[in-house]
């Protein structure tokens, strides 16, 4: 398996407080990965270095052997770096498929998004097909054409991964999915992830407090703890460990 990210060394400081010392992990071609610990640990920011939201201290952070480091947002994503928030982010007044048709713009680099949604320019057959993938990929096309606002979170979360999706990413950076979701829907979610992962060959890197979900999806763990990776390896080691299990599950 060929090394997709690999982010080394990373350290990031905030008023001379360490969020992270020399984190470092690597996800692999297709792989799904998770990045767990407890609030506060760095994992966010993590994200937000590789992401490109933050410039580390220390450090770098290569995708498919190229350098990020100094790269904007929005050129680590037609790179293929898709990525989803703890905290939803969608338009209201917009149905799923307008989500994912303003995704499809955005990825052509046309511009155009919402004026063309307002009816003065509809969507080529070439975008609809594309749009209607992913919803039948996520087992969204029942609910389509209904508005954003009018979904339950479980539904809304899948809208966000759509929307990444629609970049055609070759590693997902998703931050907390199950966040408000109840056990079914989390369990859902589980099944979702590995369906795109294998139909799509995307590689996922997995930051979540669920423990079930990561068991059921991942197949290696990282841990941070106060910004400092204190275990990787396997899942199942990686959450047997007992260090793990006093920083994370709380228990010894």
């Amino acid at each position: 398996m060929s090394t997709l990210l690999e982010a080394e060394g990373i350290t990031k400081r905030f008023a001379g407080i360490t969020a992270l010392s020399e984190a470092s992990l690597q996800v692999g071609d297709g792989e799904i990965v998770g990045l767990i610990g407890p609030n506060g640990a760095g994992k966010t920011t993590l994200f937000d270095c590789i992401y490109g939201y933050l410039r580390p201290d220390a450090g770098r952070v290569t995708f498919c052997g190229e350098d990020l480091i100094g790269r904007r947002v929005h050129t680590r994503a037609r790179l293929g770096i898709g990525r989803t928030f703890q905290r939803i982010e969608l338009f209201t007044g917009t149905t799923v498929r307008d989500h994912l048709l303003v995704a499809e713009r955005a990825r052509q680099g046309t511009g155009g998004l919402w004026r063309d949604l307002r009816g003065k320019g509809g969507p080529t057959s070439d975008e609809q097909e594309r749009v209607d993938a992913i919803l039948d990929l996520l087992e969204l096309s029942a609910l389509a054409e209904r508005p954003v606002e009018a979904l339950s979170l479980g539904r809304a979360r899948l809208v966000e991964l759509g929307r990444a999706l629609m970049i055609e990413p070759r590693l997902l950076l998703l931050d907390e999915p199950s966040s408000g979701l109840d056990g079914d829907e989390t369990a859902a979610m589980g099944d979702v992830l590995t369906r795109v992962s294998q139909e799509r060959e995307v590689a996922v890197l997995l930051v979540e407090h669920d423990v079930e979900l990561v068991r059921s999806v991942t197949t290696r763990l990282y841990v941070l703890d106060f910004g400092t990776l204190i275990a990787q390896g396997t899942t199942e080691d990686v959450l047997g460990d007992e260090a793990v299990r006093k920083a994370y599950l709380g228990s010894t």
